[in-house]
């Protein structure tokens, strides 16, 4: 039988998660696992715990040699790092919920594992309560992806809701976001798709074997959608949301963003609302497989960082199958996509880069044009994102390199539209 080490935990961060994960854990007395120091920055500020937890001093934690666990919730990315990156070196293991930290760091946290031999988790900075990183570590460890596609913040995904089905303006949503506890400290993280390709970052490791930056991989967030977009959608019997995809193309490649999406009503995706998160994974063995939950909160997050908590006291580590295991995937920068673009004013719009224009309504009130661009467009200039411009992807928006010629000829009648 496996016996289950005594866990001793050193918490930094005392907000949202962490006061969670303590009220949690009070409530999971059978773990084995209690905190013995919370590291904080205000000692002075009231809490619901003993005065005689909390320090300010991070040695207290990182240098007691009683302390075997380092969990880390804090929203300083830089201080995190070198919290997680100084307790491995300790010899203790590390669970963290910074995606920004690890998205920003992440070919030196993976040397640091092995180098350490420590394990290092992070399931709840990924979609919170959905155990997606485990799921595909272990049950996709050797199952060929064709895609994968989510909701991965839930925080734009209640904005997107209250807007879409209740009609309410953007600031009035993203308001309500904030007092529910579902909005980062800085909501440009959330709302400009910051947070969202950060976690898609990591993701893509654990799905893909690909490590990349947060800025080789295009995203935009939610802040230019417009009310007409979601009349537009409505029109279409469709939902618009901010989606994460990843998609295997025929040359080995793989095809990664972040951006809003326009997402037909019988869609998995289209039935996660508000706080929510949902992931659908698409593969050669166990064909399509929908995973939801909350992507947001306190006790949802508080539940994964338990998990991990839970999976190190039998030394559970990511062994990275994907990196390690197979021929790591590469990003593409040869796709075309699909795209739904409305404006105020044509002047802005370069049609002339579009390979070819599908759509073009003109008399509405705002303007919009459907039409298809190659994304080393979208990638190296911003002109989408500016002058209240939105761009919305179509529902299968990657057309490969090889399918645009055809697809091209076809379109030809097209042409003159504008």
């Amino acid at each position: 039988m496996q016996t289950h080490k005594q866990l001793t935990i050193g918490l930094f961060g005392f907000g949202v998660v962490g006061e969670g994960l303590y009220k949690v854990l009070k409530q999971t007395p059978s773990l084995t696992a209690t905190i013995k120091k919370v590291c904080i920055k205000n000692i002075g500020k009231k809490r619901n715990a003993p005065a005689s937890l909390f320090t300010t001093n991070k040695e207290d934690l990182l240098s007691d040699p009683d302390i075997n666990v380092i969990v880390e919730v804090i929203d300083d990315s830089v201080a995190a790092f070198d919290i997680v990156s100084t307790a491995l070196r300790n010899g203790k293991d590390v669970v963290s919920a910074s995606k920004k930290m690890i998205a920003e760091n992440l070919a030196d946290l993976l040397q640091l594992q092995q180098l350490t031999g420590r394990s290092f988790l992070y399931e709840s900075a990924a979609c919170a309560s959905i155990p997606v990183i485990r799921n595909l570590e272990e049950y996709y460890d050797n199952d060929l992806l064709h895609s994968v596609k989510a909701i991965v913040n839930g925080s734009t995904n209640f904005i997107l809701t209250k807007i879409i089905d209740e009609g309410l303006e953007f600031k009035q949503a993203l308001l309500l976001a904030q007092q529910a506890g579902f909005a980062e400290s800085n909501p440009v993280l959330d709302v400009e798709g910051f947070d969202a390709v950060n976690k898609w970052t990591f993701l893509l490791t654990h799905a893909y074997g690909i490590t990349a930056s947060p800025a080789s991989i295009l995203f935009n967030g939610i802040q230019n959608i417009d009310i007409n977009d979601a009349i537009v959608a409505k029109s279409r019997k469709q939902e618009i949301k901010l989606v994460a995809q990843a998609q295997k193309l025929t040359n080995g490649e793989v095809a990664a963003f972040v951006l809003p999406q326009f997402v037909n009503h019988d869609d998995h995706l289209a039935f996660v609302k508000n706080e929510y998160n949902g992931v659908v994974i698409e593969s050669s063995f166990a064909d399509k497989q929908f995973f939801y939950g909350k992507g947001a909160g306190s006790f949802p997050t508080a539940s994964a960082v338990l998990s991990d908590i839970a999976a190190l006291r039998y030394g559970y580590r990511y062994e990275y199958k994907k990196l390690r295991d197979h021929t790591p995937h590469k990003l593409s920068n040869s796709i075309y996509l699909r795209v739904y673009v409305s404006f105020d004013d044509i002047s802005y719009i370069p049609k002339e880069r579009f390979e070819w224009i599908e759509e073009w309504h003109a008399q509405e009130q705002r303007k919009y044009l459907a039409g298809v661009i190659a994304i080393t467009e979208l990638q190296h200039t911003t002109w989408w994102k500016e002058n209240n411009t939105s761009l919305i992807l179509a529902t299968n928006p990657v057309i490969e390199e090889v399918e645009t010629r055809r697809l091209k000829k076809k379109s030809l009648e097209l042409a003159g539209i504008i």
